[in-house]
Formats: structure tokens, C-alpha cells, sequence
């Protein structure tokens, strides 16, 4: 096992290594500059150039390149050009309002997928069957910013139920009962079409499962069919939605840029997407590059899985 780790562990270095190349060459190779925020005729052409070559934009590509990464990786993601400061210390204040909806939006969509896709599978053509198929390709089907819209019309506008905007209310407010009530839309909204993808995921798993042998031996053997599906069934099909889980976290993190857009949410995505607007290249530069970092390591983390879900793995 120490052995596998050690060496899945040594391919995510040079992987981590061309992701920030790809990650650095598209920044520079968009259009526009990120001196164009400041192209006014008034400016001196002389504090023009001062500017940039502050911002280390007057040195070689391969240059700026070296200086980036190696300053990344101590922890110094650079300088916001909108902003004047630090991009960590920018983004620490913004990771936590994030990773609290992004947890929180995956745990409702596999605390609620996984045993739905199994029982539409146990149930198959059932009533109750085409119900879960229906409501997974709605789910699928929808965009998030318009169930976000339509949440915000019915629970905020016409009925008043929840609020419309932020993490809290700005005057007395706080409390966590306050704050369950600003998340709940979000995490409805960023979670229903991960819960109704990972639901077709389970039920076309369970399907391919249920007429194994090793199935067949274990009702033989007398356990009940709940033990059956529990054990045998559910545990085995969760091996894809595990490997899925790792490629979702990137797919999140947009999501949750269109959501935290939505509901005014302070976190990471509504920070990317105001970088994206003023070209502020060091704040997308870090975001995309944690971005690459969380996935990596959500598939490294699904790898490790895989021995526990199905005992025919073997890492040795």
C-alpha cells in the first residue's frame, strides 16, 4: 500500500508541473492585457511603463513563468492587479464561504443519490422508477441559474420564506439559524444536478450488479435482501461514483461561480468571476491552478477508495 501511495504520489508532481505551463500560457496568450484597466490619455507613458514593469510584466514570458510558480508553491500568489494586494490574502477570506457550500451541496447530492439510484434500480420499471429517471434528466437538463432564479421568485419574492442574498443578515444577524437560511437555496441549487447525474450513475451500477453471482451466492446463503443490497449490491456499484466524486470538485467550483452569483454568496466563485472581468491574471491564475490541485487530489483520494469498495483491488 505505502508503496502504491509513494508512487501515485510521484505522478502528481510533474502532472501539477504541465498543468501550471497550460494554466500560464492561456492566461498569456488571451486577448487583451491586463494593462488595459489602466489606458487613459492623462496617464504619463513614463508611469505607464513604471507600472508594468512593477507588475514584472516587462520581463520575458519564461521569466514571469519561473517567478510565478516558484513563488506560488512558497505560499505567494502574487499581487491582485484590481485589488493592490496579496491574492492568498484575498482568497482566505473567500475559501471558507465556498468550501462550506461546496461540502455541504456534495453531501446532499450523495446522501440523497445514492439510495434513490439504488432503489430505482432494485424497483426497476416501477412507478416509482420512472419518477427517479424523470426527475434525474430534469435535474440534468436545467440550468443553474435558472432553478436559481425560480427559488428566488417562489421562497424570496412570493412567499418571503428565505433571503435572496449573502451569507448572513448585516444587521442581527449571524446566528446559525440565520445562516442555514441563506444556504439553503444555494446548496439546492448547486446540488440537484450533481444528485440527479450521480443518481443514473448508482441505478445504471446497481442494474449491472444485480444479476451477478456474487449476488445470486448471497441470497443463497440466506441474508436478507436488505443486507444483500447493502453489502453486496451498493457497496460494489459505488466504485464509479467514487471515481466520479474526484472529477466533480473543478465542475463544483463552476458551478458554484454561478451560484455564488446568483444568491451574492462571498466566496470563491463571485472572486474568479471579477478577475475574469478585469483580466486580474494572478487571482485566476491561482484559482484555476487550486482548482487543478483539488482535482488531482480528489482522484488520488478516489484511487485509495478502491481497496475499501471492492476487496478484489489489490495495491500490491
Amino acid at each position: 500500500m505505502l508503496t502504491y501511495v509513494v508512487r501515485r504520489a510521484s505522478i502528481l508532481i510533474p502532472t501539477l508541473f504541465v498543468i501550471t505551463v497550460i494554466v500560464f500560457t492561456l492566461m498569456h496568450a488571451a486577448p487583451g492585457d491586463p494593462m488595459d484597466i489602466y489606458l487613459d490619455p492623462t496617464i504619463d507613458p513614463r508611469d505607464f511603463a513604471e507600472i508594468r514593469a512593477r507588475m514584472g510584466l516587462d520581463q520575458p514570458i519564461h521569466i514571469q513563468y519561473w517567478y510565478w510558480v516558484s513563488h506560488f508553491f512558497r505560499g505567494d500568489m502574487g499581487i491582485s492587479y484590481n485589488y493592490g494586494r496579496p491574492v492568498w490574502e484575498l482568497l482566505k477570506i473567500r475559501i471558507g464561504p465556498t468550501v462550506l457550500l461546496m461540502s455541504l451541496a456534495l453531501a446532499f447530492a450523495y446522501l440523497l443519490a445514492i439510495p434513490i439510484g439504488t432503489v430505482s434500480a432494485v424497483r426497476q420499471y416501477s412507478l416509482l422508477d420512472y419518477g427517479v429517471t424523470t426527475f434525474a434528466f430534469v435535474g440534468i437538463s436545467m440550468p443553474n441559474f435558472w432553478l436559481g432564479l425560480l427559488l428566488l421568485y417562489l421562497f424570496s419574492v412570493t412567499l418571503g420564506w428565505l433571503p435572496s442574498y449573502g451569507m448572513k443578515e448585516l444587521i442581527g444577524g449571524g446566528d446559525l439559524l440565520d445562516r442555514v437560511r441563506h444556504i439553503i437555496m444555494p446548496i439546492v441549487v448547486l446540488g440537484t444536478a450533481y444528485m440527479a447525474g450521480i443518481t443514473r450513475y448508482m441505478r445504471a451500477q446497481v442494474l449491472e450488479v444485480k444479476h451477478e453471482e456474487y449476488v445470486k451466492t448471497a441470497r443463497s446463503k440466506g441474508l436478507s435482501e436488505s443486507r444483500v443490497i447493502s453489502k453486496h449490491m451498493m457497496k460494489n456499484s459505488l466504485i464509479p461514483v467514487v471515481t466520479l466524486f474526484g472529477l466533480q470538485l473543478p465542475v463544483l467550483l463552476g458551478g458554484a461561480l454561478i451560484t455564488e452569483q446568483i444568491f451574492s454568496w462571498p466566496g470563491m466563485g463571485y472572486f474568479f468571476w471579477r478577475g475574469v472581468s478585469l483580466r486580474d491574471y494572478p487571482v485566476i491564475m491561482a484559482i484555476l491552478t487550486l482548482s487543478a490541485i483539488l482535482t488531482l487530489l480528489g482522484n488520488f483520494a478516489a484511487d485509495l477508495t478502491y481497496g475499501f469498495l471492492d476487496p478484489r483491488i489489490r495495491y500490491d
